[in-house]
């Protein structure tokens, strides 16, 4: 009798929750409280089945407050579940917690709850001596520093963490802080340190399992720092690389990295590319703002065009100013689109005046003639600037005689042999 009652117990209980799981998307709010009658029920250390249910209840109730975006309740429910943590395992416990905090911080919310949370529950996991937790809640709290500009306390926390896990062997974990400290470092301007903490991030990976979310943030971080040293070629694979990471999790990074796809191809001067990648099924799974401004800086470089790239800056401004990786090569940008676009107005003509070139490309003069003198010192195209007169002469682009290079190089090269038909001819005698 008392095996039929328990069998009918975990039958019950795992009806509940699969009928609150059935319901999320009819009825959340009912769907909420069915989890709460769950969580809240009291639990046996010996009572595995209940244990298991709680835990299933707790990381859907979590995930279905991310999704309605009620990140205070969300907290709450992290500080309100200590109870049952004390009636499983140390393993599971960490498991729980680091879980519902991930989702939390995966919300993106600035509520200034996420700093405060996450120092309270690593106060409560070193009480409880619960030293992975701990160090997994900082190797969040890192991130939490970056993103709140507070780089001196990120950094800090970072050496700190550092020496211990070093000391724990814990591979992961080691290789997520520093990923962490490239972060902070590239944020700070310092390249190469960046470069240096992503590579030693690089080689823990190479001897762990990496999670697809975790490597594909690696792979994230690769692509940006070879955007930061101009080799956009190996960084749009990166970036492929991270985008099919975060897609095949569904995480909501996946749009920023084809975002970032997109600006590689625009700064390597393929604009064409970006349709064709768009007119494909990613394109078609991911759309939004973001997207639509690297098509609008596409269509302008396309058409070499100045004002169009103005215009998107201005229209586009959240998604282009506040992304640090696009802002980073705005300037880039600009520079490239007003250099095409001179060329484009002054092709057709032998001679023209600057002042027509200012006024058709709509900037002041002494911008217009710096850029033109520019360009001519860089060979972009022929020609010299008649300051007295205002006037841009441009030459036709004749191709270089290669007649004497050629009769150099075989001089250099007959050089060479009659040197070593010289010391051949004095060994013999």
């Amino acid at each position: 009798v008392l095996k039929i009652y328990k069998r009918q117990a975990v039958v019950s209980t795992q009806s509940t929750g699969e009928h609150a799981a059935s319901i999320e998307l009819k009825d959340p709010d009912q769907a909420l409280k069915v989890y709460h009658s769950i969580t809240n029920q009291s639990v046996a250390s010996d009572d595995e089945a209940k244990i298991k249910e709680v835990e299933l209840a707790l990381s859907a109730m979590g995930k279905l407050l991310a999704k309605q975006n009620k990140s205070k309740e969300l907290a709450t429910l992290i500080k309100s579940i200590r109870p049952f943590l004390g009636v499983v395992s140390k393993a599971k416990a960490s498991k729980i917690v680091r879980e519902l905090v991930d989702t939390f911080l995966d919300m993106g919310s600035k509520t200034g709850l996420e700093i405060p949370l996450c120092l309270e529950c690593i106060e409560w996991a070193k009480g409880e001596k619960r030293t992975f937790l701990t160090q997994a809640l900082e190797a969040r709290l890192i991130l939490l520093y970056h993103s709140n500009n507070d780089y001196s306390q990120a950094l800090n926390t970072v050496n700190r963490v550092m020496k211990e896990l070093k000391k724990m062997d814990d591979k992961q974990l080691l290789m997520e802080v520093q990923l962490s400290e490239s972060k902070v470092y590239h944020t700070l301007g310092n390249v190469p340190k960046a470069r240096a903490a992503l590579t030693s991030a690089r080689t823990t990976a190479n001897s762990i399992y990496v999670p697809p979310k975790l490597q594909a943030a690696l792979d994230m971080q690769s692509g940006i720092l070879h955007g930061e040293e101009k080799d956009f070629k190996t960084g749009f694979s990166y970036f492929y690389e991270a985008f099919e990471g975060y897609d095949s999790v569904e995480h909501p990074y996946a749009l920023d990295g084809l975002k970032y796809m997109l600006l590689c191809k625009i700064m390597l001067g393929v604009p064409d590319d970006v349709h064709a990648l768009l007119t494909g099924k990613m394109g078609l799974k991911y759309s939004g703002r973001g997207i639509d401004a690297m098509k609008a800086i596409a269509d302008a470089g396309k058409k070499r065009d100045i004002s169009i790239f103005n215009n998107t800056i201005s229209d586009y401004n959240d998604e282009l100013k506040k992304d640090p990786v696009v802002q980073n090569h705005l300037k880039s940008l600009y520079d490239n689109l007003l250099e095409k676009n001179l060329v484009r107005i002054i092709e057709p003509y032998s001679r023209v005046q600057i002042a027509h070139v200012a006024e058709t490309i709509n900037l002041p003069y002494d911008i217009v003639e710096k850029k033109l003198s520019q360009i001519i010192l860089d060979k972009k195209f022929s020609g010299i600037l008649d300051q007295g007169s205002g006037v841009l002469i441009v030459y036709d682009g004749s191709e270089s005689d290669q007649t004497y290079t050629y009769a150099l190089d075989t001089i250099t090269h007959m050089g060479k042999v009659v040197d070593v038909l010289f010391k051949k001819a004095q060994k013999l005698s």
